[in-house]
């Protein structure tokens, strides 16, 4: 008789490796783990080798970096993608991609049920599951920790009792990382009014012990898509790291605020973006030289839509396809360079230019050189105020504001 499987997606943490002994224990099932790299830091050899020793009959690496840079973060940059004005979305828009490979392994080895590591707090949950539903539609998916109901000290001492060797972190935080970004949570962070401690942070430098002297960064784009540093053609994941390691050195990229969580939940998040932070200010200063006032304006909306559907689980929503093929259909004439200045916490273009920019100095310069006939201003005085001085005038308003 077969046993039943379930693909678990394996992170190597706390979570999902109490949840590899819950599974078999629970449910009864073998157990499969999927480890997928979206770009983390972290020793996949000796993840490996804890999903073994904690009781998974197989163990799965995938290498994702590149499609992530190029599927999902590229199409964030398009979007100037920032949840609430402040999250670049790092660890949400690598969600559906996991989701993604897990499935690939379930469908492979014919799984009877697949298994995450979330709580029933957080959004991921909600990632997780709306993908592989919609990826693998009728398939079993388990929640161990949240359907178990238990919170990291129980699962502590149930992994211990299990005689599972687990690395305990000495930190007071939770971090989640991968090539777009690092998420810090729990600890003192849970009280809004405390300040992230410095030992929260490991890819930026505090601001206040950032290098004195400034650095440049000249960012190229090619349809939206960054190319080059400083005049260097690199790939999108070398790029990336390039500038967490630069923008970071300058304590750029970090991010703290109030965030609305899916689940309704208010919930205090800090984050290290130096890449995207810098990448997202670039873009969007290179879309307002080229492209109009009505896209720009417009674009905010679509911009605002997409984000919130990837912040809220729904990248298997109809409605993203549309909202994506709206923004590469703007992104054809985003190109250009863009000079970034680092200093002390701050990211700033401090320069542009580009060969489809609409401005033009013939036009905007003071200078005798002006291309401007001024005179035209007065009949378009005219036609534009018309309206509200018609209004005002049939409804019996006097001269002035009132």
């Amino acid at each position: 008789m077969e046993m039943t499987t379930t693909v678990l997606s394996y992170s190597g943490g706390l979570d999902t490796t109490a949840s590899i002994a819950w599974i078999k224990e629970k449910l009864g099932h073998e157990v499969i783990t999927v480890t997928v790299d979206v770009g983390q830091q972290e020793d996949f050899k000796e993840i490996e080798e804890r999903a073994y020793a904690a009781g998974a009959k197989k163990h799965y690496f995938v290498d994702a970096k590149e499609e992530f840079a190029k599927e999902f973060i590229s199409t964030a940059i398009m979007a100037n993608a920032m949840y609430e004005g402040k999250y670049p979305l790092s660890t949400a828009l690598a969600r559906p991609l996991i989701a993604k490979k897990v499935v690939d392994v379930a469908k492979q080895i014919k799984a009877d049920a697949i298994a995450h590591g979330s709580t029933g707090k957080g959004n991921d949950q909600v990632r997780f599951e709306i993908t592989i539903k919609a990826l693998m539609p009728g398939i079993q998916v388990y929640s161990p920790v949240r359907d178990w109901n238990m919170n990291r000290e129980d699962e502590l001492k149930y992994v211990l009792s299990k005689g599972i060797p687990i690395k305990v972190s000495k930190s007071e935080f939770s971090i989640d990382e991968n090539l777009w970004g690092r998420s810090i949570e729990s600890g003192r962070l849970e009280d809004p009014w405390n300040e992230p401690p410095e030992e929260a942070f490991a890819w930026t430098t505090s601001p206040g012990k950032a290098p004195d002297t400034p650095e440049y960064v000249t960012v190229e784009f090619d349809g939206g898509i960054p190319t080059s540093i400083n005049g260097s053609k690199m790939s999108l994941v070398d790029m990336i790291r390039e500038l967490n390691a630069t923008a970071g050195k300058h304590g750029v990229g970090r991010v703290d605020h109030i965030e609305d969580r899916v689940v309704g939940i208010k919930s205090r998040e800090v984050y290290e973006c130096p890449a995207a932070v810098s990448l997202i200010e670039a873009h969007q200063d290179i879309e307002k030289l080229t492209l109009t006032k009505s896209i720009l304006e417009f674009k905010k909306l679509v911009e605002n839509q997409w984000t919130n559907l990837i912040y809220s689980g729904l990248w298997a929503d109809p409605l993203r396809e549309p909202l994506e093929a709206f923004l590469k259909e703007t992104q054809k004439v985003v190109s250009g360079e863009v000079r970034l200045k680092l200093h002390k916490g701050i990211v700033m273009p401090v320069g542009r230019r580009s060969k489809r920019a609409l401005y033009r100095h013939e036009l905007s310069t003071y200078t005798k050189a002006s291309t401007f006939d001024q005179r035209q201003a007065v009949g378009f005085i005219t036609i534009w105020g018309m309206q509200p001085l018609v209004y005002r005038e049939v409804n019996g308003f006097e001269p002035g504001y009132t």
